[in-house]
Order: C-alpha cells, then structure tokens, then sequence
C-alpha cells in the first residue's frame, strides 16, 4: 500500500511526512523558528540476508517512501519506517536519530508502549515485531503474528495488552507478557479492519474502522461490540449502497470534547462523533466537507483540529468547534508559519497529489459465477438447439409432400 502525506503531533511539535521526508515544526507562536527536516534517502542501507532474488541479482530495496511514524506518548521519541524496511528512531529533545535498523518485512504500523521502553511494529506478512527504545541498536523479536496482513496494532494505556487488527477482519486482543495467550477476539467486521484506537480517557473502549463503511465501539477486553455506526448512511446526502472508499485512514479523539474524528481514504469529508462514555455509545454531530483531498488529521490539545489537505496555498487549516459547530479558523500568525514552512518543501508532499487509495486492493473480490454460468448453459442449448435442426429438416406441407410424390412417380414413368 502506498503512503500519502501524514501529520503526527505529540505536545506542540508537528511533523509532516511526505515522500521520503518528514519535517517538525513547533506550533507555539513564540518559538525561535527551528525546524528540523530528515530525509530517508540519506539514512543508512545495511544489507541483509536475502538481498538477492533466486537468480542472484539484487532485489528490489524499496524507494525510502516513508510508511508510517508516530510519537512516544511523552513525546520524547519518534520512530518511522519506510518502504526500504528500516525503523529509524529518534530522540526528539533535542532532535537526534539514534539508530536505524532493518526490519524483516514492510511495515504497515508501529506504536510506542505506554512505558516508552520498547517500539512495536506490524507487517505485512502479519507479524509484529518489538525492538529496544533503551538499545537502540538491538535486533527486533518476533511477539506474535497472524495468517493474514496487519494494518495496525495498538497497545492498552498500562501495556497488559497488544491489539492487532488485520486484513481478514479480525481484531485480536494478546496478552503482553504472553503474546500466543489470546484475551479476545472482537469479531463483526465484514472487510479488513483498517483503524484501531484505545480510546485514551477510557481505556476499556476501542475504536475501529473497516472496508465495510463502518465506524464501530468495542469493550475489547470481553470482545463485546457496543455499537456499529453505517457512515454511507451519515453522509450528505445518503448513500445506502457503496461502502468502498469509507476505510478510515485515520481516527482521532480528543479529550476536551470527546470527540472522535474519522477520516475516509477516499472521500474529503471528515465525520464527527461525540463519546458518550456513561451510555457507552457514539453520538453522531458533524460531516466537514472539505474541496480539496485531506491527507490526514490530528488533533492538538489546546487548538482543535489540524487538517493537512492536498491545496498548496493552504496546506493546513485549523478547525474548531464554535456553538457546537466545527468551523474553520481564519489564518493567524501560527497557521501563516506553518504554511509558509509546507510550501517551501511543497515537493516532499507532491507525491501524495493525486494518490490512488492505499485501501482499494484489500477489498474481497467477488465474482458472479451463476450469472456466468446460466449464460453459458443458453448458449449451449442454442447451439445444440440448432446443430438438431440442421440434421431433421421441417416437415413440408400435405402440397407440397403431394406435389413431391407426383414428381417421383412421373420421373418412374
């Protein structure tokens, strides 16, 4: 699956990632200015086992197209992969790479423990692997794995528990300590489990989205679904029927208002929803539609919501809720920086410009094979029907049978 552009944000430090590079800003208006920019493509390329195809030359190693990122909940380090298997981390106070080692697949996910003393990873062979954050040199160890392609992993708030969710719909519920000791399975899903979020103010809840266009709350420790939301059914105006392109490429939640944000791979619209923690439901408030494609989402404490979208002239807008409707906020001293920083390094983000849905291949193909197999019996039949008729002609009229027999009888005279 291909990456597009992506924030990650932890505090008031913002990174962007486009391509093979990703930039941190600080979203004080006070700051001195310093951004740090890092590009995959200058990282170093360690060669491993299993460099060379069976006919001996080199393989494929990938284009350095970072693939996922994100932060330690601190804040303290960041950690990326990239399509040329390789986890790269960071220590971000100051920011400084620490070590960058090789991973066995491509990755799909990572995700920090609540500890901060060890990085998971999720691939696509369906196994997540744990590396040191405390050795950053240290070889990565296999946790667990599944028969099918992880899309994102997730771990609980006091690190008991590592969630996984796959292509085959499933997400499963793993002990830590044990990996191969499984709590639960949280099973409803009818396509590939895109999204999964702990929800952070209540740590029993989860969060996930699917190919099947539906958001959905989980008690995940018991596998019990709470709630399943149809978004073709929220949007405006309705649509019942296709559900392909409402995976949600990410979910948010911020702790001020409850809320929880989805955004879809493949529509530029962004849905709201309230957590009602006491019903244990979603609540359903807002759809923000956008005119350009958003790439991706975050949210910031003290601000609202960042919205990064595929418009050079205003690569990022802040929204907030006004008298409990999400607005768009005018562009002030701290948007106007950030801005100006994304469009002097517009090209690591033009990759992302016209980017087809990374989703679109995960989905189960389905073939009609009785509408193609009544077809083929008819035109079986006919051609039968008509070999017959070519072998028995039709029966002649009593004239023209009698007319015959008179011609017979006069050519035996």
């Amino acid at each position: 699956m291909a990456s597009s552009a992506g924030l990650a944000l932890c505090g008031q430090t913002l990174v962007v990632r486009g391509g093979s590079r990703f930039l941190a800003i600080s979203t004080t208006s006070s700051d001195d200015d310093c951004v740090f920019t890092y590009d995959c493509s200058a990282a170093e390329k360690k060669s491993v086992p299993g460099d060379k195809g069976e006919d001996g030359q080199p393989i494929d190693k990938g284009s350095d197209t970072i693939l996922a990122s994100t932060f330690s909940k601190s804040g303290s380090y960041f950690a990326l992969t990239d399509d040329s298997k390789r986890l790269i981390l960071f220590r971000t106070k100051p920011w400084q790479c620490l070590s960058v080692r090789t991973v066995v697949r491509r990755c799909t996910a990572l995700v920090f423990t609540a500890s901060e003393d060890q990085v998971l990873v999720a691939d696509k062979s369906g196994d997540v692997y744990s590396f040191s954050v405390l050795e950053p040199d240290g070889c990565g160890k296999l946790e667990l794995g599944h028969l099918s392609m992880l899309l994102d992993v997730a771990v609980s708030p006091d690190d008991q528990f590592v969630l996984t969710a796959d292509r085959d719909e499933k997400i499963r519920v793993s002990w830590a300590a044990a990996p191969h000791s499984i709590e639960a399975f949280c099973l409803g899903h009818t396509e590939f489990v895109s999204r999964i979020l702990v929800v952070p103010s209540h740590p029993e809840l989860l969060l996930s989205s699917s190919g099947d266009g539906t958001l959905r709350l989980w008690e995940y420790r018991s596998g019990c679904q709470l709630q399943c939301c149809d978004l073709a059914s929220l949007r405006e105006p309705a649509d019942h029927q296709d559900h392909k392109g409402l995976a949600a490429s990410r979910i948010a939640f911020w702790g001020q208002e409850s809320c929880v944000v989805l955004l879809c791979e493949c529509v530029p619209v962004v849905f709201i929803f309230q957590l009602d923690a006491s019903k244990q439901q979603l609540v359903f408030r807002q759809q923000l539609t956008f005119p350009h494609r958003v790439w991706d989402i975050v949210f910031e404490d003290s601000q609202g919501l960042w919205v990064l979208q595929d418009c050079r002239d205003a690569p990022l807008v802040l929204w907030r809720p006004v008298g409990g409707q999400w607005q768009a906020v005018p562009e002030g001293a701290v948007s106007r920086r950030l801005c100006s920083h994304l469009r002097e390094s517009w090209a690591m983000l033009e990759g992302s410009v016209g980017a087809d849905d990374g989703f679109r291949s995960l989905y189960k193909a389905t073939f009609d094979n009785m509408t193609s197999y009544l077809k083929k019996k008819e035109e079986r039949l006919q051609q039968q029907l008509k070999k017959k008729r070519q072998r028995s002609p039709l029966p002649q009229s009593p004239e023209q049978t009698k007319k015959a027999c008179s011609e017979q009888s006069a050519l035996g005279c």
